[in-house]
This record gives C-alpha cells, sequence and structure tokens, in this order.
C-alpha cells in the first residue's frame, strides 16, 4: 500500500479558515452504509439512536504560540537582541517545555527569551531540531501569563492565510474543553454547542469523556512511500475507570459507540483488550490505524475531511474501505464542502459487511 494511494486533488477554495456560527450550522456528511446524504450537524439528535454512546475528548488547547525577544547579557553593538518564534509542544517530567523554536540557531543554552507580562524562558536544551525551555513561571501564574501573551497554534494550513487572532480563542476550543494539555484541537468535537448537547442528551443519547492531548505531530506530512514504514508520533492520553465501564456497558448491550474525532477513536482503541472490551488506561499512545486495522471498540465516527496523503485519512479508509472513502471525498468536493480543521463534518458508519479493498 503506497502513499500515492491516498492522494486527491482539493480546491484551494474548499480550505476553511473561519469556523461557521453557530457551530453546529456546519454541514455534516451522513455516511451510514452505502448511503450519503447532506445534512447540517445539528441534524444529528434525529440521525443518532438513543443509547448511542458519543466518544468525546475533553482536552484542552493551550494558546501555544509565542513571540518573544532573545536577550543576550554583554553583547556588543545590540546584536543581543533578536525577534524569536515559539511554538510549545509538551511538559516535561522536570515542567520543561519541548518547544520549536524559529530561529533556533539564534538562541544558545543559557540564553533568555522575553514574551512580555512577566513571562519569560531560558533555553536549557536542543534536540533534533527542537529545544528544551524553562519558564520562570509554573502552574496557576504560568497559564496566566500564557493566557496574556499566547496565540492559538492554528494549523499550517490556516495559520498561511492569516494570523490568529483572539476570536480562535474561542473558535479553536471545544465547549466541554477541561484538561490542559494540547497544541491541536480535537478538531470534530468544535461543531458541538451547549443546545446540541443538551437536545442528544434529552434524545438518549449519552456521552463518555477521554483525553488525548494532541501534539503538533498530527501535522506532519507522511514522507514514505510504503505506508507501513511511517512513523507514528506519539500522545499522552487517559480513559478512566469510569469511561471504560461506560463504553463497556454500552457494547455488551449491543449499543453503538462513536468516538467524535480521530484523536478519541485512537486512544479507545489503544486501550481496547480485545474485540468489544476496553480497559482503563494511561500513557502514550503512537497507534497507526491505516487499511487492514481491526477496530475493537469504534462502531463508526464523527470526524472532518482531511489532508490528501495523511494519517488521518488512512485511518477513515481503514474505517470505511479506500473506494468508499473516495466516493465519499468525490461528493464532498463536488458538493463545496468545507475541508480541514474549521470545516465541515462526516458521520462515518460502516456496513458490517464492509468490503475489503
Amino acid at each position: 500500500m503506497h502513499l500515492s494511494d491516498f492522494d486527491f486533488d482539493l480546491p484551494e477554495n474548499l480550505i476553511a479558515t473561519r469556523p461557521v456560527s453557530p457551530r453546529s450550522a456546519a454541514r455534516l456528511l451522513w455516511c451510514e452504509d452505502t448511503n450519503t446524504l447532506d445534512r447540517r450537524v445539528s441534524d444529528l439528535v434525529d440521525i443518532l439512536r438513543p443509547g448511542d454512546r458519543l466518544v468525546l475528548n475533553e482536552t484542552k488547547v493551550i494558546p501555544a504560540r509565542l513571540f518573544g525577544t532573545r536577550h543576550r547579557p554583554g553583547a556588543v553593538g545590540g546584536s543581543g537582541k533578536a525577534a524569536i518564534e515559539v511554538t510549545l509542544l509538551s511538559l516535561t517530567p522536570e515542567a520543561q517545555w519541548t518547544a520549536l523554536v524559529r530561529p533556533l540557531r539564534k538562541v544558545s543554552h543559557g540564553e533568555q527569551i522575553e514574551f512580555g507580562h512577566g513571562l519569560k524562558a531560558t533555553l536549557v536544551d536542543k534536540f533534533d531540531g527542537q529545544a528544551v525551555l524553562s519558564f520562570n513561571l509554573i502552574g496557576e501564574p504560568f497559564d496566566k501569563a500564557l493566557a496574556k501573551v499566547g496565540k492559538m497554534p492554528l494549523p499550517p494550513y490556516i495559520a498561511a492565510k492569516r494570523p490568529a487572532d483572539e476570536q480562535d480563542k474561542l473558535d479553536y476550543q471545544t465547549v466541554f474543553a477541561r484538561t490542559q494539555g494540547s497544541v491541536a484541537a480535537p478538531t470534530a468535537s468544535l461543531h458541538f454547542d451547549k443546545e446540541i448537547l443538551s437536545a442528544l442528551s434529552q434524545k438518549g443519547v449519552e456521552f463518555t469523556y477521554v483525553t488525548l492531548h494532541v501534539g503538533a505531530g498530527t501535522f506532519l506530512p507522511v514522507k514514505a512511500d510504503l505506508i507501513k514504514d511511517h512513523k507514528m508520533h506519539s500522545e499522552t492520553g487517559y480513559v478512566s475507570a469510569k469511561a471504560a465501564l461506560e463504553i463497556n456497558q454500552s457494547l455488551q448491550s449491543g449499543r453503538r459507540v462513536i468516538p467524535v474525532g480521530t484523536t478519541a477513536l485512537r486512544l479507545i482503541e489503544t486501550a481496547a483488550q480485545t474485540k468489544g472490551v476496553i480497559a482503563p488506561w494511561s500513557g502514550a499512545t503512537d497507534i497507526f490505524i491505516y487499511p487492514g486495522y481491526e477496530f475493537k471498540i469504534a462502531g463508526g465516527l464523527m470526524t472532518n475531511f482531511h489532508l490528501p496523503k495523511s494519517t488521518l485519512l488512512m485511518l477513515v479508509s481503514a474505517l470505511m474501505g479506500q473506494s468508499r472513502v473516495k466516493e465519499i471525498y468525490n461528493h464532498a468536493i463536488e458538493q463545496n464542502y468545507r475541508f480541514f480543521s474549521y470545516g465541515d463534518s462526516s458521520l462515518l458508519i460502516p456496513s458490517e459487511t464492509k468490503k475489503v479493498d
């Protein structure tokens, strides 16, 4: 199976740079079995069945993009200052941050970067094109300063078109976000607002919350020609005992478990013990789901439309079949669905007798 098997042509004008409002007004391509139907996210109240369980990722995106100034004490002729851009990646056990720093060559070990509002960082290490930064603030003081000076880390295909602004701090965050740690949003969940969550609950749809902190690796391109040779990035997640119990009860009673977003799907498939059984779990996962994978927990998926040649496109192809996904994406392009993080959504429910491509 080759990378070219997951390529397609996407018109530039279909890449969304802002979400629709209200959130649930986004379009929804409902693909169940062989049916392909044009709907709205708000129609989920009519589409989903009482007893269906949606699995939601409650991770919270941090405003991880920072713009600061490097200060080199004692530099001659003003050369001690330089504009530095930092994108935080992950918190280490030592309460330091791995980060992308641009330009990294401008910053040496022990040098300090100032971001404003009292927030400063010292570069303590460099490795594999990344930096390790030690900040002068931790805990709540760090969070408050970061909220003031940080920008939302918009995906590259949006950031190339416009800078992040204050509106993105609302738009690029789910309404149920709780646990800080992501540098990218679980974007399928951005379509939910309090009104549709309430309406679904009244319908009898049930919810389970899990946490997978989405890393910048989600935007890394696949470089291996043979899919099986690709090394997936690692992300940290958590499935509580309560979440595992809820999912197991749904599965045992024959009800559908539908993760919202590829992050929630990857996490519950990681936590699966055997087909139809999930256990409490925490740790780092680098699970790579591509055609040929046998799903153990997920009975469907709600997800946005993904990049050509991406691991996310490979995942939906594993769920629905490659030929079926090509049909779905051709339909989405023909009908001018909006693509990627701020775009429209799809509800994918595979046939129980899905053809293997």
